[in-house]
């Protein structure tokens, strides 16, 4: 089974269309995992009016603290499938991607990356920066630190079990969760894959991610890699 973790954050206005998208192109065995923070938050009273109901939604309350990482990990505790993936509810991220990207898991690989920076993946809208910091992050660490994949950045992962239970999670807020896994991922020689995706700035609701605040976690694990390639050392350090 596929559990589809989806931190959401008064994503009333998105959550109807992502839940029937997934639908739509998800069609072998899932869990879609909705982690709220409140039970205030706006979310939740659209995904109760949903005619007809999702059949596979499971709301988990992030008692963990708040803030995304934590809302992820609440997620990733609650799963039960064999591959995990994470997924935004704002409809940045393709649904039809999933099965593809769970078939790499299952074939050996202990991450997939949805790439934007790979032929046939691209990226539509965002702000400049924040798209070209990106891309420059994920190319810069394919040729100079040695991952094999060209997107270290995207949140839109597949994950197998094993990475879930056995890699520890140091980060402590942010999306920079991506990038920590698939880094320790590759450090303990384990297959890191990806597919090309097209990921789409939100064209409803307010977006969380906040780069400046959270640019010092990237930038940590950004130059861990770039040590740890260049100057060896034990893996993580």
């Amino acid at each position: 089974m596929i559990s589809i973790v989806v931190p959401v954050f008064n994503e009333a206005e998105n959550i109807q269309p992502f839940l029937r998208d997934l639908e739509v192109h998800v069609h072998e065995p899932h869990e879609t995992l909705i982690v709220y923070d409140f039970l205030e938050d706006s979310t939740l009273p659209a995904v109760a009016a949903m005619e007809p109901p999702c059949p596979h939604v499971r709301l988990v309350h992030n008692t963990l603290g708040k803030g995304v990482l934590n809302a992820l990990k609440a997620g990733f505790n609650s799963s039960s499938g064999d591959v995990v993936v994470v997924m935004m509810a704002d409809r940045s991220d393709e649904p039809k991607d999933v099965e593809p990207m769970a078939r790499l898991v299952r074939g050996g690989a202990d991450v997939v990356a949805g790439s934007r920076y790979v032929k046939g993946g691209r990226q539509e809208g965002g702000p400049l920066l924040k798209r070209t910091l990106s891309r420059l992050a994920g190319v810069s660490l394919y040729y100079l630190a040695g991952l094999p994949i060209k997107d270290a950045t995207n949140n839109f992962r597949a994950y197998s079990r094993r990475v879930i239970e056995e890699i520890p999670i140091e980060g402590e807020m942010s999306f920079a969760l991506a990038m920590e896994l698939t880094l320790k991922a590759h450090w303990n020689g384990w297959r890191v894959a990806e597919v090309p995706t097209t990921w789409r700035d939100r064209t409803a609701g307010q977006s969380r991610f906040r780069l400046f605040a959270w640019m010092p976690h990237y930038l940590k694990w950004y130059l861990r890699a770039l040590r740890k390639a260049w100057f060896g050392g034990k893996v993580g350090s």
